[in-house]
């Protein structure tokens, strides 16, 4: 009997029935989620498309960017709502970036040098004129610089993100992009508050 049970048992992962509630982790660093009646567990995930692999090819040297600038701020500005914001924008950046690079390694490809150019002007990235300039400045002017290239450079970032979401399929790259798209918006939102006051 025990064996006719046994063939009888369904291949493949079982529906979750409704007896007691089943805790689904979520990705490193986010809470977990209980599972809905029926559901399905341990599908396999997506396979990488060409979009995630774009994806991560070019938001690392575009999160590098980002990080050459706020790199600036201390030695130019004693303004603390932009050394706050600079300080955010690394904090978060930097993690994305370890997490890109060791994704795009188990994938077998190559992590992007330190002087790849990522996805250029299309996606916000400033130009070595712009660079310079910024380099250059100092208090006010630094200032104002700053938030106009950073706005303009998380606009990017969150244009790159839309794409990755439309078409990419990996959830690692998926759930960085809704990261980047939500917490990239709020930060611009900011820095335009920044920038009006600064008028």
């Amino acid at each position: 009997m025990a064996l006719a049970a046994c063939a009888q048992q369904p291949s493949g992962p079982a529906p979750i029935g409704t007896d007691a509630p089943v805790l689904v982790p979520g990705e490193p660093g986010a809470t977990a989620r209980t599972a809905t009646p029926g559901e399905r567990l341990n599908r396999p995930p997506a396979e990488a498309v060409a979009a995630d692999v774009r994806f991560a090819e070019a938001m690392i040297p575009h999160h590098r960017q980002a990080l050459e600038m706020t790199s600036l701020v201390d030695a130019r500005t004693t303004t603390t709502s932009i050394r706050t914001t600079a300080g955010q924008i690394a904090l978060a950046q930097r993690p994305e970036i370890r997490l890109m690079a060791d994704w795009l390694t188990r994938l077998g490809r190559p992590v992007p040098g330190d002087h790849a150019h990522g996805a250029g002007r299309d996606y916000g990235m400033a130009t070595a004129e712009e660079l310079n300039r910024l380099r250059a400045a100092r208090g006010p002017a630094f200032d104002r610089l700053f938030l106009e290239l950073m706005v303009r450079h998380h606009e990017g970032a969150v244009k790159m993100a839309g794409e990755e979401l439309a078409g990419g399929q990996d959830q690692v790259m998926r759930l960085l992009a809704r990261d980047v798209s939500t917490g990239q918006t709020v930060e611009i939102a900011r820095m335009r508050d920044l920038l009006r006051s600064l008028t």
